[in-house]
């Protein structure tokens, strides 16, 4: 047996580096999350400023929160455990340094250019392609950095929080490079390999994994470092935690598709969702009591340590918000809060509960160990503690109040059985106070952290300078393979025989062919690829291949190339964080909006559009619903159009000449895609575009007094929102019952008196874009 002792000493040098980015990070993440708040509670805080608008920003915020603030912590925690799990330092300092400053300059350019209109249109996917590249660069960096540190470790036994790492890096290299697979159109412009049903359901493989494998699985491998370590008492069970692991790996990446229930999804696919999502519960619920019952014994010292406190909160959402999560995906519940601020509430109590809490509590217990001094004030630290649950609590109640309203509205019929709400904005109006409550809310949870901040600062002052270097001594880890575990003894204490069956039982339930694996990580690394690609396979596999899940309509043409150039722009302004485009098989849709949508409608739609919320209403339908006259106005002033709007107003688009010149760019990718425009199109796109756009604008001029539209991006947009649902729009009379696998109770088409008596204005309410 070796016994020789290796000195060696950790890298905390990196870990002081992603701390203080990821608080700096967090502050802008909530302080872009406020203004994107205000906006919404008063328009006006739009300021008309382009790079201001709520449709913009928005994405910044999201990217900020899940990418630079949770990214950063989710390195910090990986960065400082497993050099101490693994008894050595990382692989390399040099791709530790080129993974930070990478990182960091990934998240700038994408601050800069989300809100400059730069995006590839789909929900935490946004960045475009030249940052998508960077991102897989980096994050092969960052893995081999990882995977070499294991190979070089002097612990041969992989802990708990490392195999919650190892599928982090996996999941996130898979799901990441198979959605973001796109076309370049120009260095900052791309179209989404996948169209319609297809991307729609790639898009929340990833959407709802990204939540998954960036803030679940990284943030319970630190749970199970770094609580346990504030504790100081082991894990609870370590058999529930090889439960947890396994059976969360595998059925969490089945349950993307429930996001699109009684959408044009194919229903099988959607119901697959449903069932793994409520089976998600299960091994969910076993991390979170395995975290709560490792304070067996140290309940006491909750009541006085902060980092304790933390953690219990952060636990204790992540209990929730799992509980909540499989409720969302029962079908019957989703019709009720699909696309209502239910589920921004539902995120932000997983966010700012679970990952906020857990990385406040983190930093906490970091933050003396990393600058070798007593925290500055743990007085201020309590302080903190109790403004962000406050915070916290005003905005989840608020916002699940304004969920809770919204589908109600929307739902709502009369006794005469006519829509209760015909008017769209008559759901706003009565939000407003709520946006109003949020908006203190997040104020106080980011006073919070700014407060932390503060400690942080001074405790940072304080500290030793130069710091003090730690040497550590561990003895190499053996090359021997480690002998096989005997199997149990095939007799009971009583000596009587037990069955090879019982026997093998026995031994899978003592988990020591799991201390085996620990002992193997290439082994491990295998069986949680194959544990994670499993259901993405499963799924995608049909989808993509059998023809009948997305019926071909004859009517279905292609975008001119100025309706191209209009989706361009409305991707750019980010209408989909407002607007969904997907009017469902139920009856208050249908005669709210109209004719439910169909799957081969979206056979050229290079991204998807159906958006995920309805600030303001659907756009399926509206194409020939107003003239262009009404367009124009309400791009330039919603609020004169429908009072009570919240939409902010575009006055750029009415002065912003439109770059015909690119145009052809953006024909010659969607051809390439398999779009079927002819040579001739593609060649004469800009010229078919000045066509069309002169024809729109001639006529915008006469209506509006003025002059030179032709030449505006207003004309392209408008282009674009007249052509939405017209290939296949009926009279409502007409209109056929919608399949099986898209019908639900009360669904179908609307009686066209039913549609009159409604108002027929529920779209004016709060416009096309916003």
């Amino acid at each position: 047996m070796n016994t020789r002792l290796e000195s060696f000493s950790y890298d905390d040098d990196i870990s002081r580096k992603f701390v203080f980015v990821t608080f700096f990070w967090g502050i802008v993440a909530f302080l872009v999350g406020l203004i994107a708040a205000i906006e919404l509670a008063n328009p006006a805080f739009n300021l008309g400023i382009p790079w201001l608008t709520f449709g913009r920003i928005r994405p910044l915020h999201t990217n900020a929160a899940i990418f630079a603030f949770a990214g950063n912590a989710i390195f910090s925690a990986v960065y400082y455990s497993t050099q101490r799990l693994l008894k050595t330092p990382m692989f390399s300092r040099t791709l530790s340094r080129i993974h930070f400053w990478g990182w960091q300059l990934i998240i700038v350019a994408g601050a800069i250019t989300l809100p400059l209109g730069y995006s590839q249109g789909k929900e935490y996917a946004e960045l475009e392609w030249p940052l998508d590249l960077a991102v897989v660069i980096i994050w092969v960096v960052f893995s081999i950095n990882f995977f070499g540190t294991i190979a070089k470790r002097r612990e041969r036994h992989l802990y708990v929080a490392i195999w919650f790492y190892i599928a982090t890096i996996i999941a996130i290299a898979m799901l990441y490079i198979f959605n973001n697979l796109a076309l370049p159109a120009g260095w900052l412009k791309s179209y989404s390999l996948y169209a319609g049903v297809q991307d729609a359901f790639m898009q929340w493989w990833y959407g709802h994994n990204a939540v998954a494998f960036v803030l679940t699985t990284p943030f319970l491998g630190l749970m199970y470092y770094f609580l346990p370590k504030a504790a100081d008492r082991p894990v609870y069970s370590y058999k529930l935690s090889i439960l947890h692991f396994w059976s969360l790996i595998f059925i969490y990446i089945w349950a993307g598709p429930h996001h699109l229930h009684y959408t044009a999804l194919p229903g099988w696919a959607s119901t697959l969702g449903m069932v793994f999502s409520l089976m998600l519960w299960m091994p969910s619920w076993g991390g979170m009591l395995n975290g709560l019952l490792t304070l067996r014994g140290a309940w006491d010292r909750v009541a006085a340590d902060h980092v304790l406190k933390f953690f219990v909160v952060s636990v204790t959402f992540y209990g929730m918000s799992t509980f909540e999560g499989p409720t969302l995906a029962i079908k019957s519940v989703n019709v009720l809060s699909h696309y209502t601020d239910w589920t921004i509430a539902h995120v932000h109590a997983g966010t700012l509960g679970w990952v906020g809490f857990g990385t406040f509590a983190m930093i906490y217990w970091l933050v003396p160990r990393l600058y070798h001094t007593e925290l500055w004030s743990r007085k201020l630290a309590e302080v903190h503690f109790w403004i962000g649950t406050l915070g916290i609590l005003l905005y989840l109640v608020s916002i699940y109040a304004a969920g809770l309203t919204q589908g109600l509205m929307w739902l709502a019929f009369d006794k005469a059985g006519y829509l209760k709400y015909g008017d769209f904005v008559e759901t706003t109006l009565r939000l407003l106070p709520m946006y109003w409550v949020r908006f203190i809310g997040g104020s106080l949870y980011l006073a919070g952290a700014l407060m932390m901040g503060l400690n942080m600062l001074m405790t940072w002052r304080r500290r030793p300078r130069p710091y003090p270097e730690q040497i550590f001594q561990a003895p190499a880890l053996t090359k021997v393979e480690p002998e096989p575990i005997p199997m149990p003894s095939p007799l009971t204490e009583e000596g009587l025989p037990v069955s090879e069956a019982g026997v093998k039982l026995e031994y899978f339930a003592s988990a020591r062919w799991h201390r085996l694996w620990e002992a193997k990580p290439f082994k491990f690394t295998v069986w949680v690829t194959i544990a994670v690609a499993t259901g993405s396979l499963f799924e995608a596999i049909p989808t993509f291949l059998i023809k009948s899940n997305v019926p071909t309509i004859a009517s279905v043409k292609p975008y001119t190339p100025l309706e191209l150039a209009g989706r361009d722009i409305y991707v750019a302004e980010g209408c989909y964080n407002c607007h969904s485009q997907m009017v469902r098989p139920i009856r208050a849709e249908t005669e709210r909006y109209g004719e439910y949508s169909k799957p081969g409608e979206f056979v050229y739609d290079h991204p998807f559009q159906w958006g995920s919320r309805r600030i303001g209403p659907d756009l399926h339908r509206v194409g020939g619903k107003y003239p262009d006259l009404w367009h124009l106005r309400h791009m330039a002033d919603p609020q004169s159009i429908t009072p009570g709007s919240i939409m902010p107003v575009f006055p750029w688009l009415l002065k912003d000449d439109l770059n015909f010149d690119k145009i052809q760019a953006g024909v010659r990718a969607q051809k390439r895609l398999g779009v079927p425009y002819t040579e001739e199109e593609v060649s004469g796109a800009a010229g078919l575009a000045r066509d069309q756009a002169m024809k729109i604008g001639t006529k915008l001029d006469q209506e509006s007094g003025m002059q030179g539209l032709q030449d505006k991006e207003i004309v392209a947009l408008i282009a674009y929102l007249q052509r939405l649902g017209t290939d296949i729009k009926k009279p409502l009379e007409t209109a056929a019952s919608p399949p099986a696998s898209q019908s639900e109770d009360g669904a179908g088409s609307a009686a066209p008196e039913a549609e009159v008596k409604a108002g027929g204005n529920s779209e004016e309410s709060s416009g096309e874009a916003s």
